[in-house]
């Protein structure tokens, strides 16, 4: 069974994201942002608006990974609001490929869970955080 690698699972998401849907605020075109770039994925050509993108091999869930705890802690603490999500979803149902991609704009602090991982190239137990989206608005992007 081959290794499935999350950064390029996640890449390939956010390339898809920005192909398929514009702007949830203007419609305009979507960019990426660089490599590496703080909380934030894409943003759009013509507004201020900037997104997390988020992509997963699964029908929708309410449970999806998040990233390190540090960054959104300090984020949080210093009084600004979660980063909106754009979650891509793709997965397989009897032969046929589908696909939603959903767009929550406001996220809760307390619908990010925190948790420790045991990251082994790091040596150490990690500090990370899941998104719960139970409940939470969102707006439908795409669907296939």
């Amino acid at each position: 069974m081959p290794v499935i690698n999350n950064q390029i699972i996640g890449d390939k998401g956010e390339i898809e994201v920005v192909d398929l849907v514009n702007c949830p605020n203007c419609n305009r075109k979507l960019m990426l942002l660089p490599k590496g770039y703080p909380l934030y994925d894409v943003q759009c050509t013509a507004c201020n608006f900037r997104a997390q993108i988020k992509s997963n091999n699964t029908k929708p869930k309410d449970i999806i990974r998040g990233a390190g705890w540090d960054i959104i802690e300090k984020v949080l603490k210093s009084g600004f609001l979660t980063p909106p999500l754009i979650v891509n979803f793709k997965w397989k149902e009897r032969g046929t490929e589908k696909q939603e991609i959903r767009f929550y704009p406001f996220i809760r602090k307390s619908n990010l869970v925190k948790y420790l991982a045991n990251i082994k190239s790091r040596g150490r137990l990690y500090k990370m955080f899941n998104y719960n989206l139970k409940g939470l608005k969102y707006y439908i992007l795409y669907k296939k």
